[in-house]
């Protein structure tokens, strides 16, 4: 998939958004790399057969405080090659990646911990799940 096109995915998931969390988007950037570094995975604890699929680096909202100004933007960072690969190269499973992803890390920005986030996503998950196998009834019928 092109960048451009991978870019386009980004912001149909931002357009998305509900207008309140779109409002709160303050000094963010969002940035697609082709591949993490292999110093940030790394520095990540990451080892060679893992990787990153997007990384928050930023000060959250939650810590912002009166002395947050003229600071440089907190950066969201998708990498296109581990998202196009984790979804196997199917465009519908990268448009589904890329949100999941976005998501996850607007959540850091936002000032939700890992942990949070992660029951957010089973929770998430749970539902995907159950409307895949009513998909898949309806169909069979």
């Amino acid at each position: 998939m092109n960048r451009a096109t991978f870019a386009q995915l980004i912001t149909h998931v931002l357009d998305r958004l509900p207008n309140e969390f779109r409002a709160a988007l303050e000094n963010v950037e969002i940035v697609v790399e082709r591949e993490p570094h292999p110093r940030l995975l790394r520095r990540m604890g990451l080892g060679p057969d893992e990787t990153l699929l997007g990384l928050y680096e930023g000060i959250p909202l939650t810590e912002r405080g009166h002395g947050y100004t003229f600071v440089p933007p907190d950066t969201i960072t998708l990498f296109q090659g581990p998202i196009e690969r984790e979804a196997n190269g199917d465009p519908d499973a990268v448009a589904e990646l890329v949100e999941d992803v976005l998501l996850h890390e607007l959540a850091h920005y936002f000032g939700f911990d890992e942990e949070h986030i992660r029951r957010i996503e089973a929770e998430r998950d749970q539902i995907r799940q159950q409307r895949h196998i009513k998909e898949a009834h309806h169909e069979s019928t």
